[in-house]
Order: structure tokens, then C-alpha cells, then sequence
């Protein structure tokens, strides 16, 4: 008989999401941030708190895929030419960032601890470093990542992780027991070089067939598996020349960016990178060792100010040289001030180095994570202290008339698809296009129009596709299909008003059943097109013809209402045309007389 089955994985699992489901909600209610609430979470169930999870380090490492995978979904809503433009952002203010807060920092630490210059150095540039898991989490929260400040606090970020190569070669350069086998400087960039390259390559011509391929295929779990295996071999790569997994999954981002995949990618991933950026989060507070900050409060506490004044500052004073306004630099300084989990890398092979004690190593990790406590807090109380800036008035001026770009979604891109956006467009407004069928999505490439693929109905498809800041959705998709699958669309985003294709006359009353905004049957404008014409090639005359089709829209509609109030197709059907009972105008100019007998044998 087998023994009792381990359930330690369980419980550590149980004691996670319990903490979560506890503090998150917690203290979002009180508009301090999810991530606060992870963090708090994180120092009560560690070994520092109350003890029921111990093993901090193992958690850590796989608590990091949740920024792998948070930079992959950047990376797809960074198109290169977008990437392109900031270019000035990342290399320019980012740099500066990277070695002016290193230099001041390295300055702090001589002035406050007895850490040779060599020592100071390799801190202070790891302290320099802030947490790109926590700003853009932040800067999601507060929907702030697509404006200016937003970009360019990201553009910092960016360069952050791609300064963690020379950061490493400056630590292996100050290395007390260099090792021998370890590659050069030179040789690690050029590797770093060759990662990228191949990475971009492998995403211009490998990924995007191989998912047209999956698209083919229909399934949605070929989706998943692409997703993760797309995210995860691009962080093998770059792990595997020692550079950051992070910036593996943000390039593989950049080249899908502009795939008509990466609704769906971003929709298939989303799950993973909110469960396990929440259990990084959850990991970085277990390891906040309280004793520690109680052996040497005084010092720690003085550490954090003095790391978190000191980036504010130039953090701040770089974004006003910059051009950002002193009430975009201010906020942009204190949500860079705190320590990054990159530090943690630094800090570790400093130790390996025989650069720092690990007992300076201890104190250092717990001044990052209070710091990214602190940072957070006053953040909020920035928030609340200093309300945002007042909007100009608008009185007076003229309102544009059509919507702003990305307005509009619009589910099936087929012939009626087509005809309705460029109506819509010919108003000047910015559709989103979603289909399920690759080869009209490559079809339609060919004529110029860029249409993503995904389930339109899914509303994490639609979220990627940006339905919370959108006014319409469009379904055009063909046939008579459930108006209860737009159910939990219309409940996540209940803003958003539904226009639907109706396929026929029972559709139309199933839709307006399930309290469509409105619907449109697919054929009716058509058919009475085709009736206009043959009255008027029977000598019908123009008057004749609009007083026709008016009444017979006037009494289907009435026929209509009555079948969607009573679910009958039957009700109303008196008012229906029938043979040999003609019906003529109110006005003696449009009678039906003139209209001449047919001989059913002419052509």
C-alpha cells in the first residue's frame, strides 16, 4: 500500500494564494497598489514572519519568469519603429541615469560605510538599477504606460537591463578571485551582439510562419504552447550567453510586435505573467530579513533614504534636462528611487567576488526591498498630496466628430467586414481588425490592411486588442452564431457599445433577446436594393419606388418588434405583402397603376 502522498508543494501553494487573496484585495481597496499588497503578503509568510514558507531562493528564481514573461508582453505592444523613436530616451536619458545615480551612489556609500572604492562602485552601480517588475506593473495599473512619461520612465528601464552585461564585466573586472574560464569583456559583447541578432532573425522568418501554421490549426492550447515556448526559448538564448532572460522575452516581443498573432499571444500569456509576476512579488517581500533591519535599524533606515533621495534627485534633474516638465520629472524620480531585483544578480556575484561580506550583501537586499516598499507609498501619498494637473477647458472650442484612433473593433474581416470599415475610415477612424481565418489575414496583408489573429469573443483577445480604451465593437462574423458568447465581453467591458451582423430574422430576434445595443440583418439592405431595381426596370417611377420600400420598412419593423417582444416568428404577420393584394400610396402621383402588367414569358 503506498504511503501518504507529499503534499508540501500543496500547501506552500494553499499558504500563497491564501496570503494573496488576503492582501491584494486588502490594499486595493485603499488604493496603495497590488504589488504592495504582494509584497506584505510575501514578508508575513516568509521565514522572517510568521515562518510558514522557508525556502525563499528557489521561489525567487522561478518567481522571475513573471518578468520574463511581463517583457515579452511589452515587447508586443512595442512596434521597432515605435522602439525606434525612443531610441534618444533609452541610450540618451537612460544612460545618464545608469552612470550618474552609480557615480552619486558610489559617493553615498564612501561617505556612510567603510566599503573600499572598488567595493562602493560595484554597490553603487547595482543600487543605480531600479525594479522593472514593479514600475511597470505600477505604471499598467494606473493605465500610464503609453503616455509620455510613462514611455519614457520604460525607456530608462530598458537600458537598466541592458546594462546588466557591462555592470557583470565590471564586477568580474574588480573580482578578487578572477575566474580564468569566464569570457572576456569583449567576448562577452560580442556574444550579446549575436544573441540579439539571432533572435531577430529567428522571429522575422521562423516564428511568424510556424504560427500562421498554428493558426491553420485551430486550436487554442497550440497557441499557448507556442506562446510560453517562444518566451522561454528566447530567454534560454540570452541565459545561455549569461545575459537577461528579461531582455530575451522583451526582443522576441519587439519582433512580433508587429504580427497579425499578437492579440492572441498576448491573451494566451496573460494568465502566466499575472500568476507568477504575483508570486516574484510574493518572493522579494519573503526575503526582507527583519533581523537584519532590527540588528541596525538606524543604518538601514538611513540607507534608504539616503539611496532613495539621491535617485530621486538625479533621476528627476535628468528628465527635466530632458525636456519633461518638472511635474512629470518629480513623479518619474520617486517611482525610479528604489532598488531593482537586478541588484540581487550584482549583489551575488559580488559576494562570489570576495567584494562584499555576505553580511553587507544581507543589508543591501533588505535597503532594495524597503525601498520598493517605501517607493510605493509615497507614490500613493504623491498621488493624493499633489492632485493631477487640471484639464484646459474645452468650452467654446469645436468637438471633433469621429472617434479617436482605435475606437472601433471590429470581429471578422470578410466581405462585410470590409465594406463596414472602410466607411469607418473614411471618417478617419482607427479600427482594430480581428479574425480567425489566416489566409485572410494574409490576403488582406497583401492589399495593405492589418488584421490580427484571435477569437474576438474572448475577452482577453479584446483587452490585448485595447477594449477598455475602445467605444464600439463590430461583429461582422457570418452565420447564426450565439449572442451568448459575447456574454463575458459585454460583462468585462460594459462601456463598450455591441453592433452585431445579424444572419437572418430568427438571429436578429435571438440577438435583441440578449440585449444587443443593435443588430443588423445581413441581407435586408441588399434585398431591397435588388427589389428598387426590378421596380424600376418594371417602369416603376422614382417616387413610386421610395413610397414602396418605405412602407414595407415601416411594416417589417412593426412585424419585427412585435416578434422580438413576443419570441413569435408568426406575430405581425398580417402586415406582410401578399399575392394579389396590391397596396397604392396615399399620394394620387405614385399610384400603382402606371406600374405595367409582366408577361412571365419575356425576358
Amino acid at each position: 500500500m503506498a504511503g501518504p502522498a507529499d503534499t508540501t508543494v500543496l500547501r506552500d501553494a494553499v499558504v500563497f494564494l491564501a496570503a494573496a487573496a488576503v492582501m491584494v484585495p486588502l490594499f486595493s481597496r485603499f488604493k496603495l497598489g497590488a504589488v504592495l499588497g504582494y509584497l506584505t503578503a510575501g514578508m508575513l509568510i516568509g521565514p522572517y514572519g510568521f515562518g510558514l514558507i522557508n525556502e525563499t531562493e528557489d521561489i525567487l528564481k522561478f518567481g522571475e519568469y513573471g518578468i520574463v514573461l511581463l517583457l515579452f508582453v511589452i515587447g508586443l505592444e512595442l512596434q521597432p519603429s515605435r522602439l525606434w523613436a525612443l531610441r534618444r530616451d533609452i541610450f540618451g536619458l537612460g544612460t545618464a541615469q545608469v552612470v550618474i545615480c552609480g557615480i552619486a551612489l558610489t559617493g553615498m556609500l564612501k561617505a556612510l560605510t567603510s566599503l573600499s572604492w572598488e567595493s562602493a562602485l560595484v554597490v553603487g552601480l547595482a543600487l543605480s538599477l531600479s525594479s522593472t517588475a514593479l514600475v511597470v506593473q505600477y505604471l499598467q495599473e494606473k493605465g500610464e504606460m503609453n503616455t509620455k512619461a510613462g514611455e519614457r520612465t520604460f525607456s530608462i528601464l530598458l537600458l537598466q537591463d541592458l546594462a546588466i552585461v557591462p555592470l557583470l564585466i565590471i564586477v568580474s573586472a574588480f573580482s578578487r578571485v578572477p575566474n580564468p574560464d569566464a569570457p572576456g569583456g569583449w567576448q562577452l559583447v560580442a556574444y550579446s551582439f549575436a544573441a540579439i541578432a539571432a533572435l531577430s532573425l529567428i522571429g522575422r522568418f521562423v516564428l511568424n510562419p510556424a504560427l500562421k501554421l498554428f493558426g491553420q490549426v485551430g486550436t487554442r492550447d497550440i497557441f499557448v504552447i507556442a506562446a510560453l515556448l517562444t518566451v522561454l526559448g528566447a530567454s534560454l538564448l540570452m541565459a545561455t550567453f549569461g545575459l537577461s532572460m528579461a531582455l530575451g522575452a522583451f526582443i522576441a516581443g519587439v519582433m512580433l510586435a508587429d504580427s497579425p498573432y499578437r492579440h492572441e499571444l498576448e491573451a494566451d500569456i496573460e494568465p502566466f505573467r499575472g500568476l507568477l509576476l504575483g508570486l516574484f512579488f510574493l518572493a522579494i517581500g519573503m526575503t526582507l530579513n527583519i533581523a537584519v533591519v532590527l540588528q541596525s535599524p538606524g543604518q538601514v533606515l538611513m540607507m534608504v533614504i539616503a539611496l532613495m533621495a539621491v535617485k530621486l534627485v538625479v533621476i528627476a534633474g535628468l528628465a527635466r534636462a530632458f525636456g519633461s516638465p518638472w511635474r512629470e520629472a518629480w513623479p518619474m524620480g520617486l517611482l525610479l528611487s528604489e532598488g531593482g531585483e537586478f541588484a540581487f544578480v550584482l549583489l551575488s556575484a559580488a559576494v562570489a567576488g570576495l567584494l562584499i561580506r555576505p553580511e553587507a550583501a544581507s543589508l543591501f537586499t533588505a535597503v532594495v526591498t524597503l525601498s520598493m516598499l517605501f517607493s510605493l507609498v509615497l507614490m500613493s501619498l504623491y498621488r493624493r498630496l499633489v492632485p493631477a494637473e487640471a484639464e484646459t477647458s474645452a468650452d467654446g472650442l469645436d468637438r471633433p466628430d469621429s472617434a479617436r484612433p482605435g475606437a472601433v473593433i471590429v470581429l471578422g474581416y470578410g466581405r462585410f467586414g470590409q465594406i463596414v470599415t472602410q466607411l469607418l475610415h473614411a471618417r478617419g477612424v482607427d479600427v482594430v481588425l480581428i479574425d480567425t481565418k489566416p489566409d485572410q489575414i494574409e490576403q488582406s496583408k497583401a492589399f495593405g490592411w492589418k488584421v490580427y489573429y484571435g477569437d474576438g469573443f474572448r475577452p482577453d483577445v479584446l483587452r490585448a486588442a485595447g477594449a477598455r480604451d475602445a467605444r464600439m465593437l463590430i461583429v461582422t462574423t457570418g452565420g447564426a452564431w450565439d449572442p451568448h458568447r459575447l456574454d463575458a465581453v459585454r460583462t468585462a467591458f460594459p462601456h463598450l457599445k455591441v453592433v452585431a451582423r445579424a444572419h437572418d430574422r430568427l438571429h436578429y430576434m435571438r440577438l435583441m433577446e440578449a440585449d444587443m445595443d443593435l443588430a443588423v440583418r445581413e441581407l435586408f439592405h441588399s434585398a431591397l436594393e435588388v427589389g428598387r431595381i426590378a421596380l424600376a426596370e418594371l417602369g416603376a417611377s422614382p417616387a413610386t419606388v421610395d413610397a414602396i420600400t418605405e412602407e414595407y420598412i415601416r411594416r417589417d419593423n412593426e412585424r419585427l418588434a412585435l416578434q422580438v417582444a413576443s419570441g413569435d416568428i408568426m406575430a405581425g404577420r398580417e402586415t406582410v405583402f401578399r399575392p394579389g393584394h396590391g397596396w397604392k400610396p396615399d399620394s394620387p402621383d405614385t399610384s400603382l397603376g402606371e406600374i405595367p402588367p409582366v408577361s412571365m414569358g419575356a425576358r
